[in-house]
């Protein structure tokens, strides 16, 4: 003989084991079913009230044995549980009949409880700039580039490349939303107390730094990697040898269409990763947007910290500068007077100061009207004939023609060619025969000047005290840029059309990296 206890099947339809959310004692509702997750990883399958009632945490659990059963019994109403009569202990007839009953996760419970703990992951995670992901993602591409010089790459291996460098990219972007998200938030003082926020400030601006660094020096040469493997044609086989050893496990019915499938998930995943560190259509790439971020994060932290200064100084904050405003108010001779001071703190008018102009001006001035006039007493509005007339301005009749932009695309595709020789000439102009003398480059063109200014700026991010020699790569990693120090002294001009550029002297080589003979 058997029995079950269970909740009608109306319960049960639609998010019932999700309802002990939004009663009373959820907290004890979700210790109750903590304890019998962590039983079902130790392979324990029934929990009797006992069991439950001395694995909850002290505080957690209720006074009374009986209040537990209460809470058991309320779960297995919602089908989080599944309760058995518990005949192990029966000795008579008596005992049958009594109600004791053995608990159980259902499956409904347990997909439940899984829902929760990545829900609870999701909102508690701070996340963090992974510098090593960058390295990570960087051998990984290289490691394509071996499997793609190869006539016929092996599949096993290159679906093990890109299925680990999707994961480290997948990480690295999640967690860098994340990190931002609670940096903002510890910006704007939401999320942190001020001593905590002090006391940490500066290992944060440390930490960001380094991040920064790191993704220049790598972002640039992850980008110089996604491009040999695109402009060789290269990445497609691989993308396919990965999807056709995805679809050798589907099923009959969906082996025709699998591989067709698993090859579109592959190049959006590869688009995904090219769009993150290069920038392509007049489109910033998504390293570039979270270096920018995390560069402004840093004048952000210490305006905080200036603030934070400030309000401890002088405690100045909204509230003591209502309580001021009030004892003005109440210091005020008369009620003009107060008037007067309402309109200079709030600044609220009336409705009529929309539509002064300079004869209302005039007007006002010679003949002045108080704020407590009524409506009713006051001047007339002077209203549009066609505003009165139709209520609206809206024109009637036939809809304009449709415009003919063939013209205005051709110039726009002129101007973007233009654009790109411009930039190309400009490449070519800074390249440099070996090393030279930065006050070697001589007079650049507007273009040349801005393309050096970019480089220079990439180097310098990456110069820290002590350093005599840095390397950097621009941010679509087609050029390379070294630069040393000099010991002795000397200033470097380079001329231009809008004026000389002067600055310490330094040994420097800049790169073509799309030139196929550039140095790798």
């Amino acid at each position: 003989m058997s029995a079950t206890t269970t909740a009608p099947d109306a319960q049960l339809d639609g998010f019932s084991p999700f309802a002990h959310l939004t009663v009373q004692n959820t907290a004890l509702y979700r210790q109750v079913m903590r304890v019998f997750v962590i039983a079902k990883e130790r392979f324990a399958v029934h929990l009797r009230p006992e069991d439950v009632y001395a694995a909850l945490p002290a505080e957690a659990g209720p006074a009374e044995l009986d209040g537990l059963v209460k809470a058991l019994d309320s779960l297995v109403g919602w089908g989080n549980l599944r309760a058995d009569p518990d005949t192990a202990r029966v000795t008579a007839v008596e005992d049958f009949y009594r109600k004791r009953f053995i608990y159980q996760l259902t499956r409904a419970g347990e997909a439940a409880e899984e829902a929760l703990s990545v829900y609870d992951e999701a909102l508690g995670r701070r996340g963090a700039l992974q510098a090593v992901a960058l390295h990570d993602i960087v051998s990984q591409l290289r490691a394509l580039l071996v499997l793609a010089a190869e006539e016929q790459p092996d599949q096993a291996k290159t679906h093990l490349a890109l299925d680990a460098l999707a994961s480290r990219f997948a990480a690295l972007a999640d967690n860098a939303r994340a990190f931002m998200g609670s940096l903002q938030r510890t910006i704007d003082l939401h999320d942190v107390e001020e001593e905590v926020f002090l006391a940490y400030k500066d290992r944060l601006i440390q930490y960001l730094e380094r991040f920064i660094q790191d993704l220049i020096t790598l972002g640039g040469r992850i980008a110089r990697l996604i491009l040999e493997l695109e402009e060789g044609g290269s990445i497609e086989p691989l993308l396919r040898a990965a999807a056709g050893r995805e679809a050798a496990d589907a099923s009959p019915e969906e082996a025709e269409h699998a591989e067709r499938e698993a090859y579109e998930r592959w190049a959006g995943r590869w688009a995904g990763l090219a769009a993150w560190f290069i920038s392509r259509d007049g489109r910033e790439s998504q390293a570039r947007l979270l270096r920018g971020r995390a560069l402004g994060a840093i004048p952000q932290l210490l305006a905080v910290v200036r603030s934070l200064n400030e309000r401890r100084a002088g405690r100045s904050d909204r509230s003591a500068d209502f309580r001021t405003l009030a004892r003005w108010f109440a210091e005020a001779p008369d009620d003009d007077a107060r008037h007067r001071l309402w309109r200079t703190a709030f600044g609220l008018y009336p409705a009529r100061h929309l539509t002064v102009d300079a004869d209302a001006l005039a007007t006002r001035a010679a003949l002045p009207v108080p704020a407590g006039t009524p409506w009713a007493e006051a001047e007339p509005l002077r209203i549009s004939p066609q505003l009165r007339r139709t209520g609206s301005y809206e024109r009637r009749g036939k809809p304009r023609r449709v415009e003919d932009r063939q013209e205005r695309r051709a110039w726009l595709a002129e101007v973007a060619a233009k654009e790109s020789a411009e930039t190309a000439a400009a490449r070519a102009r800074l390249v440099t025969d070996g090393i030279t003398r930065l006050s070697g480059l001589g007079e650049l063109d507007p273009a040349a000047f801005g393309l050096f200014l970019q480089l220079l700026g990439d180097a310098l991010a990456t110069w820290r005290p002590g350093m005599r020699h840095t390397v950097a790569t621009s941010n679509d990693g087609s050029m390379e840029i070294r630069l040393s120090a000099l010991a002795d002294g000397g200033t470097a001009e380079i001329r231009t059309p809008s004026g000389t550029f002067r600055g310490p002297d330094h040994l420097i080589e800049i790169i073509d990296l799309t030139d196929g003979d550039g140095d790798r």
